[in-house]
């Protein structure tokens, strides 16, 4: 059972590192669909995490100029915070707006949802830190739950200022829940990208029939998989692309989509037999063209 007393500010002081140079972070995007995936955006693409906490509007920048330490948290639950690693702040360069935006994995974030615009409006330049992970209990990661003092919307803090309690220490990580049966898989486009390593191993052995429902009117798109990496390899494809290359899906907009299963069959079906299965669900959802989104 841990220590009542057991704080954030106590496990730092254990370790040398002073409390007035710790920046405390709670990371809660206010965009919905960013905010969705944002758990498996910080566990599976450290690149695109590291991107979204490297510019911030005036007075964080401020604050960011005068530490030495990022400890980083998502928020978890109300009043509550999920450790995602401590920072080192090791050097930042100043950008203009133009070359924040043009960032690639800026532009990634803005595919998933994120404005990218907040922090730079108005001014001429934004300064970009370097945050490296220090090694500071990386065991703890997506485990190490504390209490946010204070009011929620004050989403950074001193550590010298502020009392972290801690809650718990998970036993595994909280960043991504476990998979679901096949069945009951339902994923965003943006989701698509950010899939846990264990459901890429099990969707590379599925060979099966697949669904996209286009949300903004209801069309919907029948595909199979049969390829090397059966359904990961064909859902990588559409993560990457939009599309996969069927030119009804090229008019629309991905951000729409949600992908499915409909049918799994046996790993070594095959092409023919699970061309006839596909095309079997395509007669009976009508989702040939006009009415649905196959062309053929």
């Amino acid at each position: 059972m841990l220590s009542p007393d057991l704080t954030l500010n106590s496990l730092l002081k254990l370790s040398g590192i002073p409390l007035d140079q710790v920046l405390v972070f709670r990371h809660r995007p206010n965009e919905p669909t960013l905010n969705l995936v944002f758990d498996r955006l910080v566990s599976e693409r450290p690149d695109l995490f590291d991107c979204y906490q490297s510019n911030h509007g005036a007075r964080t920048e401020s604050a960011l100029k005068r530490a030495k330490y990022v400890a980083s948290f998502i928020r978890h639950e109300a009043k509550r915070a999920l450790f995602v690693g401590l920072y080192e702040v090791a050097s930042s360069r100043s950008l203009s707006p133009d070359e924040i935006m043009q960032r690639p994995a800026h532009q990634e974030l803005m595919r998933m949802g994120m404005t990218g615009i907040k922090a730079i409006e108005g001014r001429d330049s934004i300064l970009e830190f370097e945050l490296p992970l220090a090694e500071w209990h990386r065991e703890w990661r997506g485990r190490l739950i504390i209490r946010w003092p204070g009011l929620e919307r004050s989403w950074y803090r001193w550590a010298d200022r502020n009392e972290f309690a801690v809650e718990a220490i998970a036993r595994e990580s909280l960043f991504s829940r476990g998979m679901p049966p096949w069945d009951e898989i339902v994923l965003d486009w943006n989701e698509l990208g950010l899939l846990p390593a264990t459901w890429q191993a099990s969707l590379s052995q599925w060979r099966g029939i697949y669904l996209i429902t286009d949300k903004s009117d209801g069309r919907q798109y029948v595909g199979s998989a049969y390829g090397a990496q059966n359904l990961l390899q064909r859902w990588t494809e559409y993560s990457r692309s939009g599309h996969g290359g069927n030119r009804l899906l090229r008019t629309r907009d991905p951000r729409d989509f949600r992908y499915s299963i409909i049918q799994r069959v046996s790993p070594d079906l095959d092409e023919t037999s699970v061309i006839r299965i596909e095309n079997s669900w395509k007669q009976r959802l009508g989702t040939r063209a006009p009415a649905g989104l196959n062309e053929n």
